[in-house]
Parts: C-alpha cells; sequence; structure tokens
C-alpha cells in the first residue's frame, strides 16, 4: 500500500468550530435568559418558558453537531474552504444587523427591520431596491402585527406601527358598530 492510498487523519477546522462554539454560547444565553422568565404558579403544564427551552435544546443539538463536523474535518466541500471571503457583503450584512439594534427604538420595528432587510439583501447581492423595500414592509407588517395583535407582545411600536394600530382601531370600531 502506497503512502498516497492512505487517507491524512481528519484535521481540525478552526472556523467551523468556532461557528460551533459560539452556537453554543448563543445557546447558553438563551437558557440564562429563559432562567429570568417569571413563571406564574397558574401555569399547570405549558408555561412562557417551554418555547425557549426547545429553542435551546435545539441550539445544543446543532452546535455540537457542529463542533463534530468541525474536530473531523469540517463540513464543508474542500472548493468551498478555499473560496476567498467577501469582507464588502460580510460588512454590509453586518452593518444591516447593528442598523436594527440601533434603529429600532427611535424608529420602530417596521422601519428598522426594512432597512436591516435591504441592507441584508443588498449584501447577499440582490440589486433590485424596490423590490426588497416592499417585500421587507411585508414581512415586517406581518411579524408586527403578528406579535403585536395576535399575542400582544410590544416588539417596538414607532409611527408606522402607531398609525397602523390607530387605522385598524377605527376600522374594528367600525365594523362593531
Amino acid at each position: 500500500m502506497s503512502t498516497s492510498d492512505q487517507q491524512a487523519p481528519p484535521r481540525l477546522v478552526v472556523p467551523e468550530l468556532l461557528i460551533g462554539v459560539g452556537l453554543l454560547a448563543c445557546a447558553g444565553a438563551v437558557a440564562w435568559q429563559t432562567l429570568a422568565i417569571p413563571v406564574s404558579p397558574l401555569y399547570s403544564k405549558v408555561g412562557p418558558t417551554v418555547f425557549p427551552y426547545i429553542t435551546m435544546t435545539g441550539m445544543v443539538i446543532l452546535s455540537l453537531l457542529l463542533i463534530i463536523a468541525a474536530l473531523r474535518g469540517g463540513w464543508q466541500p474542500e472548493d468551498e474552504k478555499e473560496t476567498p471571503t467577501d469582507w464588502k457583503a460580510m460588512g454590509i450584512v453586518v452593518l444591516g444587523l447593528i442598523a436594527n439594534l440601533v434603529l429600532i427604538q427611535p424608529l420602530g420595528f417596521t422601519a428598522a427591520s426594512v432597512i436591516m432587510f435591504v441592507l441584508i439583501c443588498h449584501g447577499f447581492g440582490s440589486r433590485r431596491p424596490l423590490r426588497d423595500v416592499l417585500l421587507g414592509l411585508i414581512l415586517a407588517l406581518a411579524a408586527y402585527f403578528g406579535f403585536a395583535r395576535a399575542l400582544g407582545v410590544n416588539i417596538g411600536a414607532g409611527f408606522i406601527e402607531n398609525q397602523l394600530n390607530a387605522i385598524v382601531d377605527s376600522v374594528v370600531a367600525v365594523l362593531r358598530g
């Protein structure tokens, strides 16, 4: 048997290992914050912590699978590992995430989410900003009204949300007579 026939032992892939460890750290943060949720004794079986714990469990399982894959040589095909990182695109995506964090308080959920959506789409190569704005607006409004109206969770009402809430309340009042 020649040396070329023997396969080299899998090597540790540090960037992919860091992704797995980062996801595990995020799962730890979810667990920590879930423990801080006050649970009323009125909840018999399903309380406000059930879904965060389910999410955390999924994150732990995925992070462990990613770590194991990184220890075995990584999950990326060899040709993808050679592809250089597009730092400009990565910077635009990160800018979108930071913009959402900074703008959600002064502008509200919808405006901040649309700005984030457009920047992330641009970072991923979209060159159709009008389509991105419209799609981002539809998704952000659906998420806002899903949380605010259906679940009663305030996720950051701004000018747009306040105006739309006033319109919805007026329409509901007219329909009820």
